[in-house]
């Protein structure tokens, strides 16, 4: 779909939509939101993205591939679960540092971060994966 209504609102929308999911990530871990509805939120930028100007430059966007988002946020996740293990205790055991000016952080959000990661990459990835090869926003079939 090739409009200019389209992509006008994307260009408000998608930034929108990426600071949306980062508030639902950092206020998740202490009440309702986190990783999983902030990823699909900002999974739902890079689509939107997709949608108006391409597939191109919805993977420019996203800089990175979605199998990098996706590695990178199990690798988080799973350092936050065995990070446990470290101070002597068990596995998904929250541990907290105190960050001045910040105020305490710890694991739960080291694992959403993961978590949000994971999402983004799969919704990304499964978006661009159905995407035709070398289709361009506009180029309709007949």
């Amino acid at each position: 779909m090739n409009t200019v209504i389209l992509r006008t609102a994307a260009r408000y929308l998608a930034p929108t939509l990426i600071i949306l999911s980062l508030w639902l990530l950092w206020r998740g871990h202490n009440a309702p939101g986190g990783g999983f509805i902030g990823g699909l939120v900002a999974g739902s930028a890079v689509v939107l993205h997709a949608i108006a100007f391409g597939p191109v430059a919805a993977r420019r966007a996203l800089r990175g591939s979605p199998r990098a988002w996706m590695a990178i946020g199990m690798a988080l996740a799973l350092g936050a679960a065995l990070l446990g293990f470290v101070f002597g205790e068990t596995l998904l055991d929250a541990a907290w540092v105190d960050v001045p000016g910040v105020g305490p952080l710890g694991t739960p959000l080291i694992f959403d971060v993961g978590v949000f990661a994971v999402v983004v990459g799969a919704v990304s990835g499964f978006t661009l994966a159905l995407w035709p090869e070398g289709a361009e926003p506009g180029a309709e079939e007949a």
